[in-house]
């Protein structure tokens, strides 16, 4: 597909010409829009099973909760195809910082800040998406024990793609930190991301041991 031909967002592309584009030599789709699809799919299964669980006797008493997870994971979906677009333009704007002149000391110097302000947007965008997988995690957990027992492989999926979109995207903070040039704001980040994806992996975790023992759950507290 051509530079003319390509649409404005990734939502835009069929599941194969985003696959087609993120094999090719273009740094961009790359790891940030391909977590923020997993966290896209993962949200995607937590409405289905929502779906499929709403309006059945033997589900009545979660009606709450399916409702709510069903409008939640349609709105994370929708989050995270934008989180593709505004990584993809973050890196841009990093990769055109990089190509800037560096010939005098004044161009050394926007050269730099520019790269540092990049830097920072290059982080940010990931780390909106590792903000987004903890919602999709909860999702997902809450669903367990909740939802269709025949759909409860695809809570389970939900949340470990949670899982992986929040631990890819949480390596593109990383990389881009170094080159952020404010150590405050990088320790920030570190420990958020640290307590983030702890979060996470510990809904993942509860989530796989209610799936796979097949409990039932008392509803939430409304």
């Amino acid at each position: 597909m051509d530079q003319a031909s390509k649409p404005k967002s990734f939502a835009d592309l069929t599941v194969r010409q985003f696959t087609e584009s993120l094999s090719s030599a273009e740094p961009v789709p790359g790891g940030g829009a391909a977590s923020a699809l997993a966290g896209a799919l993962g949200a995607s299964l937590v409405s289905m099973v929502a779906s499929l669980s709403t309006g059945r006797p033997k589900y009545a008493a979660y009606e709450t909760t399916l409702a709510r997870c069903g409008e939640a994971g349609r709105s994370l979906a929708a989050e995270f195809l934008r989180l593709a677009d505004r990584d993809a333009e973050a890196y841009a704007g990093y990769a055109a910082a990089l190509k800037l002149p560096r010939e005098t000391e004044e161009q050394r110097a926007a050269r730099k800040a520019a790269i540092e302000t990049a830097a920072r947007a290059a982080s940010d965008a990931p780390w909106e998406c590792v903000k987004a997988c903890v919602a999709l995690a909860n999702g997902a957990d809450a669903l367990a024990g909740r939802s269709n027992v025949n759909a409860a492989s695809d809570v389970l999926v939900a949340a470990l793609l949670g899982e992986a979109a929040a631990r890819g995207a949480a390596e593109n903070v990383n990389i881009n930190l170094p080159s952020t040039g404010d150590e405050g704001y990088n320790e920030m980040m570190s420990r958020q991301l640290d307590e983030a994806l702890h979060e996470i992996a510990a809904v993942a975790a509860r989530t796989r041991e209610t799936v796979l023992s097949g409990r039932v759950r008392d509803p939430e507290d409304e």
